[in-house]
């Protein structure tokens, strides 16, 4: 177990799944040659304040919509500039101590400002530049996570577009600690191959050999979205943003049906996937349509048994992760994978759990077994990223609520 400032570690403390880094200015400037810097991801302070991120002189993201955690305002507004936002969303010493308020031990790390699959770096021309992009990001998080790297879980992003640099990045970032690899769920919408094709197998070997697992965060195949510019013309910003949220949550589902489908994971049984900030309650379901759709491809009375069926590959490699939800804890993890699932805050975002996570662990999770209850909030993603904890296993609860001080 882990004594960390007089408490152990584990008894009632929790592995944060998804949170993200809202990242400084000088992540790519500082880290490319200079020949590289003009076509960089480049922040700026318009007229009003506002700090603004452009990509070849075009705006892609306000920074501090990437962390509107304890803002006092209310979306559409949020934060003018990255010093007004939490310091823990760009300040990895602020980051620890955030966590030990929240008896968070450690949390995964994610980019904002590439897209949640990096897709952004597609707008650079050059194909140089744009591999330099990816690891200039990478370089950025190994240093910000040596403050403490046994409780900032890397996940590097890759050049997708391009499997050989992809492969090449994963090992040099797997030589750096990292412990997960950012992948787009459907790399068919960049023109690109299928999961299903064998395009894909030296990437799902370099996983394989460096014992990483990939991940597929929501919207890591979404571009920019003149929709949701007119939904909010006619919707209003809560049933746009709603909408939103329900659409990325449904195509990671979508995107997990893919996978299983794929002849992917029959091929490699020991890679690990990962379907990233889109909860856990469509899952039975969508297993369930998988396994009679595909069992419905037969002659009736035909019976496979050369295959698992999909929603036996999903158990034995896919893993999900949740945070606000209530309905699927408390009523369906009879259906759910109960060693795949794992739990989330996604801060800093605008849907993240801020000042309210142990109110929700423990509304979600009540009358969940002990057993449960630790390998959601512990147990299954410190097995998946290696958590570094001495030797024995952790306390499986003392009793207090996640989150109690």
């Amino acid at each position: 177990m882990i004594e960390h400032k007089g408490v152990v570690v584990g008894a009632d403390w929790i592995i944060d799944a998804d949170t993200h880094i809202t990242e400084p200015g000088d992540v790519w400037t500082s880290r490319v040659p200079a020949r590289f810097v003009s076509e960089m991801p480049t922040l700026t302070r318009d007229a009003g304040g506002v700090d603004v991120w452009t990509l070849g002189g075009r705006p892609i993201y306000r920074a501090g919509v990437t962390a509107p955690a304890g803002w006092p305002g209310w979306p559409p507004e949020f934060p003018k500039a990255v010093e007004d936002c939490h310091p823990a969303a760009y300040d990895a010493a602020a980051r620890i101590a955030y966590m030990d308020e929240n008896r968070i031990w450690a949390c995964a790390l994610y980019p904002n400002i590439a897209g949640f699959g990096s897709q952004q770096f597609l707008a650079i021309a050059d194909d140089e530049a744009k591999r330099w992009a990816v690891r200039a990001y990478n370089d950025f998080l190994s240093d910000w996570t040596s403050v403490d790297p046994r409780r900032f879980i890397a996940i590097m992003s890759i050049p997708f577009w391009d499997v050989e640099a992809s492969v090449a990045e994963v090992e040099r970032c797997a030589a750096l600690g990292f412990r997960g690899i950012l992948f787009t769920g459907e790399p068919q919408r960049f023109g690109l191959p299928f999961l299903a094709d064998r395009h894909w197998d030296p990437l799902w070997s370099a996983a394989r050999d460096t014992g990483l697992p990939v991940h597929f965060h929501i919207g890591g195949g979404e571009g920019e979205s003149a929709e949701m510019v007119d939904r909010m013309a006619v919707q209003g910003h809560p049933g746009a943003t709603a909408h939103a949220a329900v659409n990325l949550f449904m195509k990671n589902g979508i995107q997990c049906a893919d996978l299983i489908l794929s002849g992917v994971l029959n091929r490699f049984p020991e890679v690990r996937f990962v379907s990233v900030e889109s909860g856990v309650g469509w899952v039975p379901f969508m297993l369930e349509t998988a396994d009679y759709s595909y069992l419905g491809a037969f002659r009736p009375g035909r019976v496979r048994t050369d295959e698992p069926l999909p929603s036996e590959l999903f158990r034995r490699q896919v893993y999900c992760t949740y945070w606000f939800e209530q309905v699927a804890p408390r009523r369906l993890f009879d259906e759910l994978p109960v060693d795949n699932i794992m739990f989330e805050t996604d801060f800093p975002h605008t849907a993240c759990l801020y000042g309210n996570i142990a109110e929700t662990v423990e509304a979600g999770l009540a009358g969940v077994g002990a057993d449960v209850r630790r390998k959601v909030l512990w147990d299954n993603a410190a097995a998946l990223y290696r958590v570094e904890v001495p030797a024995g296993e952790p306390s499986p609860g003392s009793g207090r609520p996640v989150g109690a001080r």
